[in-house]
């Protein structure tokens, strides 16, 4: 056998052995972050439930959920350990690190609404209190409504007396 023949074997090989090592070394850090879980801190469950941990066993975790709920998770199923600030911020909405007034948003959108404009036409609207949304007033809108009626009922009178001159001897077709 030469070389050739080998190298998509060797090829499979290392790739599969490439695979092999991040999927344990990911399985590694789950543990270890598993083992380093201490009372007191927040986790995760894989289900999204979050929670305070109140004892740590060899297999299992005994949960506080809220007030008088405590559940019993095996190890295997906490997701994550929470860091104390992200745990808060996620269970409580509490933010730590908000900068003083800086880039807070309002809850309304009165603040976006506001202008020092004095254009003099939207000056006069917000003095009028109306604002043009280039809406036609309703007397515009029923002759408009008329005229298209008149319209249709002209066209559709129109065809009708081109199909009574036609008989079923008769066709366009030259």
């Amino acid at each position: 056998m030469n070389a050739y023949t080998l190298l998509p074997f060797i090829v499979l090989i290392a790739a599969m052995f490439l695979m092999t090592r991040s999927a344990k070394k990911k399985q590694q850090q789950a543990a270890n972050m598993r083992n380093e879980m201490q009372p007191g801190s927040g986790v995760r469950t894989i289900g999204g439930m979050y929670a305070t941990v109140k004892e740590v066993n060899e297999d299992t975790v005994l949960l506080d959920a809220g007030p008088g709920v405590e559940l019993l998770f095996a190890k295997n199923a906490i997701g994550a350990v929470l860091t104390d600030d992200e745990y808060n911020r996620i269970v409580h909405g509490v933010e730590h690190d908000l900068k003083s007034g800086a880039g807070i948003v309002p809850d309304d959108a009165s603040s976006l609404t506001e202008t020092d404009e004095t254009d003099g036409s939207a000056a006069a609207a917000a003095a009028d209190g109306k604002l043009d949304l280039g809406k036609k007033d309703a007397a515009e809108r029923g002759e408009d409504a008329i005229q298209a009626a008149e319209d249709k009922a002209d066209a559709a009178e129109a065809k009708a007396e081109d199909e009574s001159k036609k008989t079923d001897g008769d066709s366009d077709a030259k």
